[in-house]
Order: structure tokens, then sequence, then C-alpha cells
């Protein structure tokens, strides 16, 4: 079977009530300067998985530089989700998650990379022992 690096529009998180739920009951997980929210949501989604992507215009007042971060984001996501994506589908889960950016200057794709991958690692890890 060959892997997909996909991230359609059916896999973005945006409904309201689920964002809503996300940070009000949700749990977190981070690695400077990427901060994740997520919550098991078995009953709302329609994919096993979905994302948000967040960038704060407190620290980037330009909205061009905000739409680099989360495009960053978004691509770094994209490469790594299968793993994530696996485990889901073997325990018959779905997921909702919300990925921000808290660091205060523009970053690299390779930092955003690598941080995406530890970030997403930690996740994988405590959705497998829950």
């Amino acid at each position: 079977m060959v892997k997909k690096f996909t991230l359609n529009k059916n896999e973005r998180l945006k409904r309201r009530k689920i964002i809503e739920q996300l940070f009000s009951e949700g749990r977190a997980v981070s690695a400077f300067p990427i901060r994740i929210q997520y919550k098991l949501v078995d009953e709302l989604l329609t994919e096993p998985l979905q994302a948000g992507f967040s960038a704060s215009s407190r620290n980037f007042k330009r909205a061009v530089d905000r739409n680099r971060i989360k495009r960053l984001m978004r691509e770094a996501y994209r490469l790594q989700k299968a793993p994530l994506e696996q485990a889901l589908q073997t325990k018959q889960r779905r997921l909702a998650l919300f990925l921000i950016y808290t660091g205060k200057e523009l970053p690299e794709f390779a930092l955003v990379k690598e941080k995406m991958d530890v970030v997403l690692t930690k996740l994988l890890q405590n959705i497998t022992n829950s």
C-alpha cells in the first residue's frame, strides 16, 4: 500500500463546537515552539484525524508571517502524520487536535519539522497509553 501524504479539506478541523470542546476539555502536549491541544472525540468527527493550525497575532503582527508559520506547520504535519493515523485506525478512535505555534521568531522549516516530529511522537505515546 502506498502512503498518501495529503491534508484534504475534510482533514481540517473547522467545527466550532469541536474546537470549543478541545480547548475546554482537551489535553496538551508541547515541544517548544509547538503545542498540541488534543481530545479523543468519537461521535462528532467524520475522519479519524482532524487538525487545526494557529499562530499568535500577539507575537506576529503581520498576517504574512502568521500565514507562513501555519503553512510550515501544515507541511511538517502532513509529512509526519501517518504513524498517528495508523494508531488511531487500529484502535478505532477519532482524534481532534489543534497545533499552536508559541515561539516569538519566524522559524525555518527544518526546525518546525524536527519539533513536529518530537511533539507528534509524544502525542502518539499519550494516545497509545490511554
